[in-house]
């Protein structure tokens, strides 16, 4: 590892995008193709993490996925289909990390499809916090935890191995919460989520 990745995670941290999720609550839309800004859902949270610093993007896909493929441009991003998407957040967390095994990644900067108001200044932030593989850093919004996270490769096989349902790596970072560093992102970022109709709103 090189002095620069060491101190910013350049080349070190990849950028993976949880973007499997079938939209139940929304009548079976999938979240990557809700349109935003002109464009799917899915084109935005990856140039987020681009923007923030995320040379390597990692996109899991799952609902729907070869119209994901078909609308969605995603030039240099490496496109991990989900078979079991339908079991929850955990299935993609776990296809998304064991797609970076074997390459240069030290840290996976997880996020999430549906989640907007996170923009590339909170993802900067995280990315910041990385100081080799044994990094544990999460956003927070007013002290709580939320998106994104960054999991240094110290810590993905305990991550997949807990991570079940859609509680993702809920669990894994409940038990090791004295590690987690925590990265306060309350004043760039709105941490809500698309999963209802009304959350349809925060759409542009």
């Amino acid at each position: 590892m090189t002095t620069r990745e060491t101190a910013d995670g350049t080349g070190a941290v990849a950028g993976l995008l949880l973007a499997a999720g079938g939209g139940r609550r929304l009548g079976g839309r999938p979240k990557a193709l809700l349109p935003h800004r002109g464009r799917p859902l899915v084109e935005h949270a990856v140039r987020v993490l681009r923007e923030g610093g995320c040379e390597t993007v990692h996109v899991v896909l799952g609902a729907r996925a070869d119209d994901v493929r078909a609308r969605a441009p995603l030039p240099g991003c490496v496109l991990v289909d989900n078979p079991d998407w339908e079991q929850g957040m955990g299935s993609s967390l776990r296809a998304g990390l064991d797609s970076l095994a074997g390459t240069h990644a030290r840290a996976a900067l997880v996020s999430l499809v549906d989640q907007p108001g996170i923009g590339p200044e909170a993802v900067a932030r995280v990315r910041a916090a990385y100081r080799g593989e044994e990094t544990l850093a999460s956003a927070a919004y007013d002290g709580v935890r939320g998106h994104p996270v960054l999991f240094g490769a110290a810590h993905w096989a305990g991550i997949a191995a807990t991570a079940t349902g859609d509680q993702g790596a809920r669990a894994y970072l409940r038990e090791h919460r004295s590690a987690v560093r925590l990265v306060e992102c309350g004043d760039v970022a709105r941490p809500f989520d698309i999963d209802t109709e009304a959350d349809l709103t925060h759409l542009e």
